[in-house]
């Protein structure tokens, strides 16, 4: 019987879910309970579940004789899942000169494991061991970068370095891939070398990075539902366009847009917030004069309003920015009650770390979506300092960035592109978990691109320029929203903007 109804009302368009099935009487009628909504004269519908009488109480349909969002939240008959799978727990003590010794020694030993399962790296030799080693011979190394400079004959040498000493890398400018690759190596990043070993030298044939495999799975969901990915709102700044956002959340809601872009609204199932959520206190010079609300948790209340708009079949996941009320050091915690206590008030929302891995939409025949979040804080280092990035876009090219970073296997390789907290047990900024989405924010410009079966989406923002973008070359680009079909993998750039 359940599946008859389950048919006459997917065959009109709408959905159901287990909690409407389950309290069906014998004596339901799917035509009778259809034709009730279709004959009423209000423009819009609102299906309520009566647990008491566990009966359905219908009032009303929308225009065009659609389905509202408002009634999808009863009937839906997709389970929306999302799980922590990575999430940073922080260690609490006082930290000590060892504990960076411990962080790094992690850092280089769980990607020495990494580089290690690439054929060209197997049986590295620790570099205390090349006295022994004769002139010509060939070998592989893994190390961390501790230093890089360019030659009077225009070479690169790389010092490199591992838990049993130093050796000097030398890459050839004649040897343009490798003299490239050289070139925008990083400091602290760990990377393997192929080549000859010379007097006390290496002389580099290969450089090679941990990166990502070419047998990554690109998934598609059976299900045609939606995932959407914004950042850096920031409210409380004067700069914040709440007529843009407020177009966004009249979308997500199917009260704006085309009729197209309201079916895509339907399917709508999973929000990501990337940080920044509020433009904070204090985080530039003189960023008091560019506030219109100068409370902290001023800030955290309206943009609390502006979220508990979104209706609540859709599940929120929000990890915290630079901007938010916590501290700048990576890994950041979630954003704190004590700040934010409306947020955390919210039914439909998740509040998670920076960075932080969430799977979504698993079900028992498919595992899911695995997203990593990270807000981007060290996005500006790379920018200024790595050759491929500076020379091809800068800002423009997060594509260049997030690949960048990607094939480090980490989130901020370089000591000084982010602070950081020297955790005693593990670098938590690594990418251990290779991800499908790889979702970022910070620079203000919406950016999508595919990496090895990774979907990269740098989100846009909410925010005009401000006089420190200016200063510092940000041109952000806002009001844009990527929307991902989950069961195509296709991406779809909405805008909301005047």
């Amino acid at each position: 019987m359940k599946a008859e109804i389950i048919a006459s009302l997917l065959e009109k368009g709408y959905l159901v879910s287990p909690e409407f099935l389950e309290n069906l009487e014998d004596s339901f009628n799917a035509e009778e309970f259809i034709q009730k909504i279709q004959t009423s004269t209000d423009n819009k519908c609102n299906l309520i579940l009566d647990k008491n009488s566990r009966k359905i109480v219908s009032h009303g349909i929308m225009q065009e004789e659609r389905i509202s969002c408002e009634a999808l939240q009863g009937l839906d008959l997709l389970q929306t899942n999302v799980e922590i799978i990575n999430d940073y727990v922080e260690d609490d003590k006082k930290r000590e000169i060892q504990d960076f010794v411990k962080y790094f020694k992690h850092r280089y030993s769980y990607l020495r494991e990494v580089l290690q399962g690439r054929a060209e790296l197997s049986g590295p030799v620790s570099i205390n061991r090349l006295s022994s080693k004769n002139k010509g011979e060939k070998m592989a190394l893994i190390g961390i970068v501790v230093d890089k400079r360019t030659t009077k004959n225009g070479n690169i040498t790389v010092t490199l370095e591992d838990p049993t000493g130093t050796i000097n890398i030398l890459a050839r400018k004649d040897k343009e891939e490798v003299y490239n690759a050289a070139k925008n190596l990083v400091l602290d990043e760990v990377i393997g070398v192929n080549g000859s070993f010379g007097d006390n030298i290496l002389f580099a044939n290969n450089l090679l990075f941990p990166g990502i495999p070419l047998t990554k799975e690109l998934k598609k969901s059976k299900d045609d539902v939606y995932a959407v990915f914004i950042s850096d709102i920031h409210v409380g700044s004067r700069m914040f366009l709440p007529e843009d956002f407020q177009k966004f959340l009249d979308w997500i809601n199917c009260e704006y847009g085309t009729d197209e872009q309201k079916e895509i609204a339907k399917k709508v199932k999973y929000l990501f917030i990337v940080g920044d959520l509020v433009d904070g206190i204090g985080i530039y010079p003189e960023q008091d004069k560019e506030l219109n609300i100068k409370d902290i948790n001023e800030q955290y209340k309206k943009c609390a309003e502006y979220l508990s708009q979104i209706r609540q079949d859709i599940k929120v996941i929000i990890s915290p920015g630079n901007h938010d009320a916590l501290r700048i050091s990576e890994p950041q915690p979630k954003i704190s009650n004590k700040f934010a206590e409306p947020l955390h008030k919210l039914k439909n929302v998740t509040l998670v770390t920076n960075p932080a891995m969430i799977n979504i939409h698993s079900s028992k025949e498919f595992p899911g979506f695995d997203v990593l979040l990270y807000h981007g804080y060290s996005f500006d280092y790379y920018v200024s300092n790595v050759d491929a990035i500076r020379t091809n876009g800068g800002y423009d090219r997060a594509d260049l960035i997030m690949r960048f970073l990607l094939e480090k296997r980490h989130l901020a390789p370089s000591h000084g592109s982010t602070l950081y907290i020297p955790d005693t047990k593990k670098d938590a900024l690594i990418i251990s978990k290779i991800p499908d989405f790889f979702i970022t924010g910070h620079i203000h410009k919406a950016n999508v691109s595919n990496y090895k079966n990774i979907t990269n989406i740098c989100c846009s923002c909410w925010q005009s320029k401000t006089t420190f973008q200016e200063r510092v070359g940000h041109n952000p680009e806002p009001s844009r929203v990527p929307v991902v079909n989950l069961k195509t993998r296709e991406v779809k750039m909405l805008k909301f903007c005047n």
